[in-house]
């Protein structure tokens, strides 16, 4: 008789918050180009999203020390208020990194944010979740400033 295994390729990360604001603006701060170039890292003006399944975003991203460096990608699941699947082009590979974002809401005024992703490498993943765990934080901080 055989056995089936589930396998899961490469290095995993999985980060949650509970926000202070709700769903929709939280979607909103994701979605919409103006506001995400607000706290997402990304230089003025350089941000375009068509957030709709095969939809594409670019954006350059500026780094503490001013560097810059351009991403681009699609979106492969789009379900308003409650799920993103970002995908992130990148270079000498076929197929793009995927980050899903899901969104709870929990009352009215609280939203509970997991963002994940599989990587590669280790090193890949660490980056990324050092990355992602950043851009939490200054969400956290543009969604306080915005209530």
């Amino acid at each position: 008789m055989a056995t089936e295994q589930t396998t899961t390729e490469g290095f995993s990360y999985t980060l949650e918050r509970t926000l202070e604001a709700p769903a929709a603006a939280v979607w909103s701060a994701w979605t919409e180009a103006e506001s995400y170039m607000q706290w997402s890292y990304a230089a003025p003006g350089s941000v375009e999203l068509d957030v709709r399944p095969g939809g594409t975003w670019k954006a350059t991203m500026v780094t503490p020390d001013g560097g810059q460096f351009p991403l681009t990608g699609s979106y492969s699941e789009v379900v308003e208020n409650r799920r993103l699947v970002i995908g992130m082009d990148v270079p000498g590979k076929d197929e793009p990194a995927l980050m899903t974002v899901e969104l709870a809401e929990q009352g009215a005024h609280r939203t509970r944010i997991v963002v994940a992703q599989t990587c590669d490498t280790a090193d890949e993943r660490d980056g990324a979740e050092q990355g992602t765990t950043m851009l939490l934080d200054s969400l956290t901080a543009f969604l306080k400033a915005a209530n």
